[in-house]
């Protein structure tokens, strides 16, 4: 897949910690979990795909059901293809690292991304070559988010492990790591850890 394709949405907002893309097409958002990256003059940084949402293109004015007399979904939106442009996907991601040169360091970038930049969806090779370590966990797992961590952390692991190259020993090994970070707290990584097996 080429970068072209790859490329999903681009950034709306910004700040230190994490970013808002806006995707190009309507309900083409990557998967929970997913890493992504953007990629502007000044680096490249990644993270960690932790909600989506489908809302509409004007502040305060809710989409409105539609439905009542069609047979089924898809002739709502051939019915009324105004609703394409009346609609937004966007998705928010936690930073989790950037690259610096030839280096991924696992930490968070000196600049947030700009507004505008591209984001994409990272392929099978450069997901295998972020996920070789797991430094990104510790700011993963102690992320402050509007949605469960738990879920985050679970769904970005399966995720990851269907690129490896032996993924139950990547999940071994990423169980591992969490029983460190979270040695305190046997509730948290059993919610993780039955997530990861329910995938």
């Amino acid at each position: 897949m080429t970068e072209l394709s790859s490329r999903v949405g681009e950034v709306i907002e910004a700040s230190t910690v994490e970013f808002v893309a806006q995707c190009y097409e309507l309900y083409r958002s990557p998967p929970l979990g997913s890493l992504v990256k953007t990629a502007d003059e000044n680096a490249e940084q990644y993270g960690i795909v932790y909600n989506v949402t489908t809302s509409s293109i004007e502040p305060g004015r809710r989409p409105i059901a539609r439905g009542k007399d069609e047979a089924n979904e898809a002739d709502i939106y051939s019915n009324s293809p105004q609703l394409a442009k009346l609609l937004r996907t966007e998705f928010s991601a936690i930073l989790v690292g950037h690259r610096h040169g030839a280096e991924l360091r696992y930490y968070l970038p000196p600049h947030p991304p700009r507004i505008h930049s591209f984001v994409y969806q990272c392929q099978s090779e450069e997901v295998k070559e972020f996920s070789r370590a797991f430094e990104f966990l510790p700011m993963l797992v102690g992320a402050q988010l509007p949605v469960p961590v738990e879920e985050v952390v679970a769904a970005c692991l399966r995720q990851m492990s269907r690129e490896a190259e032996d993924p139950h020993r990547f999940l071994v090994t990423a169980g591992k790591e969490l029983a460190v970070l979270l040695g305190n707290d046997f509730n948290r990584l059993k919610a993780i850890l039955g997530r990861i097996r329910a995938g």
